[in-house]
């Protein structure tokens, strides 16, 4: 437990990774192969409207509904990196925690907003696992991701309910719980955890990055708050169709086979790592990302950036060092080559 001195570049995000080149996409933790063509269209047909101001509210009822939640518990935001401002600007907090590795956004929003952050470095040797007992009982906000961005670790739903106390709130950032099968170990329909913010992002599984739509799912007085503070219109027309339309049962069941799809392609992926002396991984990741540590990691970077494959750093995530990378899961067939060109920039790194 620390307050942070140190240098990590909290703004570093994968898709500068795979800028400057035709590069096979392993930085950027978005699902190869989206949007599919039915959601292209529903945006498509959304464009129609762009002469109105935007109406959130059946976008809005359609997220509550999908889990089984009241609308004055919903929030839509502009991709979760939304969500991270307005909680770090909108809410009393005067003593945040960071729990890290992770997506680096909420510290970094809550800086700019003129806060001294504390960070719980959770650590390799406990397979990057959280300790409770580790934070302060003091932060009145801690912020945790599940699975957590970058490790793939997906944290047993019990362990983030004992972070709750009274006076405190607690962000759980699940934008990739949707990759996992079941979304076990999700909070998002949970209102019996008091003080508890739920963070979603509709833009990995369905390939809407460059749209931002995400929602928060928090206490009404928390949403009214976080409401507050938004800008007018803060979510475009063409997003909240999105929303409404990723939301369905049938975008659901789609969701729910893709993330038993991914769960077959990173174990698929984890043997093909298994391979390599050179190689450790953390073990038992549950996202559709892992993280590798190997000891000549820029060197294997640049190697296979020459070799056509683009690769998240890890250093800029506090916790970790010069030594990770982190690897988006792809279909067998990318993965394969991957591997391919990994065995060489190995080789290659070694000289």
């Amino acid at each position: 437990m620390h307050t942070p001195t140190d240098a990590h570049d909290l703004r570093h995000h994968g898709d500068a990774e795979v800028r400057g080149g035709d590069l096979t996409d392993l930085a950027v933790n978005v699902r190869a192969g989206t949007p599919p063509a039915w959601l292209k269209e529903r945006i498509a047909a959304s464009l129609d409207t762009l002469a109105a101001y935007p109406d959130g509210r059946a976008a809005r009822a359609a997220v509550a509904g999908r889990h089984g939640l009241p609308v004055d518990r919903v929030l839509l935001t502009a991709g979760a990196a939304e969500a991270f401002v307005l909680i770090a600007r909108a809410l009393p907090v005067r003593r945040p925690v960071v729990v890290h590795p992770q997506f680096t956004e909420p510290e970094a929003a809550l800086r700019e907003a003129g806060h001294t952050v504390r960070r719980v470095l959770l650590a390799e040797r406990d397979g990057f696992r959280l300790d409770p007992a580790a934070v302060p009982e003091d932060a009145d906000l801690v912020v945790v991701g599940n699975p957590t961005n970058p490790t793939s670790v997906l944290h047993p739903s019990r362990t983030l309910s004992r972070l709750a106390r009274p006076g405190r709130t607690l962000v759980v950032d699940e934008a990739f719980i949707d990759a996992v099968p079941g979304e076990r170990e999700a909070l998002a329909a949970r209102t019996d955890v008091p003080g508890l913010v739920v963070l979603r992002s509709l833009t990995k599984t369905w390939g809407l990055a460059g749209l931002r739509i995400g929602y928060v799912l928090a206490e009404p007085e928390t949403v009214a708050a976080l409401e507050r503070a938004q800008p007018l219109w803060p979510v475009s027309a063409p997003a909240l169709a999105a929303a409404e339309a990723c939301v369905t049962t049938a975008a659901l069941a789609e969701a729910a086979h893709a993330a038993h799809r991914i769960a077959t392609d990173r174990a698929h992926l984890l043997a093909g790592l298994a391979e390599f002396d050179e190689v450790r991984v953390v073990e038992q990741a549950e996202g559709p990302f892992v993280l590798i540590r190997t000891a000549r990691a820029y060197a294997v970077r640049e190697r296979l950036r020459g070799l056509g494959f683009a690769v998240r750093r890890g250093d800029t995530f506090p916790g970790l060092g010069p030594q990770w990378l982190r690897l988006a899961v792809r279909d067998r067939t990318t993965t394969g080559r991957f591997l391919q060109a990994l065995d060489q920039a190995l080789v290659l790194s070694e000289r």
